[in-house]
């Protein structure tokens, strides 16, 4: 089965998964629109598909297209041009009425928003009085969204390396479902941590970050040539893995928003730093083996009961390959010696009953969290290199 067909496969499951939810008064309509990632609107008109025609009308006919309104890369160019020269000082929602209006550009604020901030261009501030915030209710059931985060601290206290500490609450009980100690925030080490969580429990619903360059783009970061070409931004590594396994990212605009995780970290720092210096831990290795011990006895400490008792976790398709998933993963040209180049890794395609060369072909080259690399030509494997050095974080470029 292709990466494609597994993709498809994971975010039908999903559609259908939260239509049942719906239909059985599980789930509200904000909420199924909000997982899905559509409209209201849109949910009823699944759900009464759903009743009508059974599970098979709640796969969307055009998943995996191009969108037909995607803009092109010289209408992108032009708003942000006008942006800068003939609009500007106006703000976002202004501009994009002058866009529709006058240039007959028809995109919506959203849009223009997205746009100009992928260019670092801002719309300029107003004062407002602060909001009253209130705490947000939990998600009634488990699974349905995981709060992640890093914490830089000295967790050792001065007995061994500075280290970042990665950890996943559950929304709906305070569980922690996975922590793991890295020398600092990166893609490999929230890789590995979603993993872990997958195999152990099953997939999310979503995951609620903040807004690090690890799951989206920045407004900083400059557009690779292929990008360019594409006329939008390819997904972070991590984003990638998240679109593949249909969990919604949801990013939060202040680290109050990620109100449960960010006070774990303070009831760690306090706990956790202790228990540590009690255990004469003093290497990173040692932490993490301590952590598989020391979680559960935590979560039947502070950990509660959902609302509602069914889980939303989601069950792996058996025929998802996961070495593929979860990986670093490159587009690739064949070179005339049937080789395969990313970064310092060389992978030799060898000569095989479908074809006796590669060269010049387009290939997906997979960098494993374990260093391991698989080649993927349309989908199959057409080569494979076991790692050298399994505890390496081996990666073929930054992302």
């Amino acid at each position: 089965m292709s990466k494609h067909t597994s993709q498809v496969d994971l975010k039908g499951k999903k559609r259908d998964s939260v239509v049942r939810d719906l239909d059985a008064h599980r789930m509200t309509a904000v909420e199924a629109a909000q997982s899905l990632g559509v409209t209201e609107r849109q949910v009823w008109r699944l759900l009464a598909a759903f009743r009508q025609e059974g599970a098979d009308a709640v796969v969307h006919g055009n998943r995996g297209r191009m969108p037909v309104q995607t803009l092109s890369p010289e209408i992108r160019q032009r708003i942000i041009e006008l942006a800068q020269t003939k609009y500007g000082g106006f703000n976002q929602t202004h501009f994009a009425e002058k866009l529709r209006g006058v240039e007959k550009i028809m995109v919506s604020r959203p849009t223009v928003w997205r746009i100009l901030l992928e260019a670092g261009i801002h719309s300029p501030q107003r004062h407002r009085r602060p909001k009253h915030r209130s705490r947000r209710e939990r998600r009634p059931r488990a699974g349905m969204m995981l709060q992640v985060d890093g914490s830089d601290h000295d967790w050792l206290q001065g007995r061994g390396p500075q280290l970042t500490l990665l950890g996943a609450v559950d929304d709906a009980t305070g569980e922690v479902v996975g922590a793991l100690f890295r020398k600092e925030e990166d893609a490999h080490g929230y890789m590995l941590l979603l993993q872990r969580i997958v195999l152990e429990r099953g997939i999310p619903l979503a995951i609620y970050a903040d807004q690090h360059s690890i799951f989206i783009h920045t407004a900083g970061e400059k557009e690779t040539i292929d990008e360019q070409l594409a006329g939008q931004r390819a997904p972070t590594q991590l984003g990638r893995l998240l679109d593949d396994l249909a969990i919604e990212l949801i990013t939060a605009l202040s680290p109050q928003a990620k109100g449960r995780v960010e006070r774990l970290w303070e009831t760690f720092q306090d706990r956790l730093v202790n228990e540590l210096r009690l255990a004469g831990i003093c290497g990173r290795d040692e932490a993490n083996q301590f952590l598989q011990t020391y979680l559960p006895t935590y979560n039947a400490q502070f950990a509660r009961l959902p609302a509602e008792r069914e889980s939303a976790y989601r069950p792996l398709p058996a025929k998802l390959d996961l070495s593929v998933i979860f990986s670093f993963q490159y587009s690739r040209i064949v070179a005339n010696d049937n080789t395969v180049r990313a970064g310092a890794n060389v992978v030799q395609i060898p000569e095989n009953a479908e074809r006796s060369s590669y060269a010049k072909a387009k290939t997906l080259f997979c960098v494993g969290l374990d260093g391991s690399i698989v080649v993927l030509h349309n989908g199959r494997r057409v080569a494979y290199m076991p790692s050298k050095n399994p505890k390496a974080d081996i990666r073929a470029e930054k992302r």
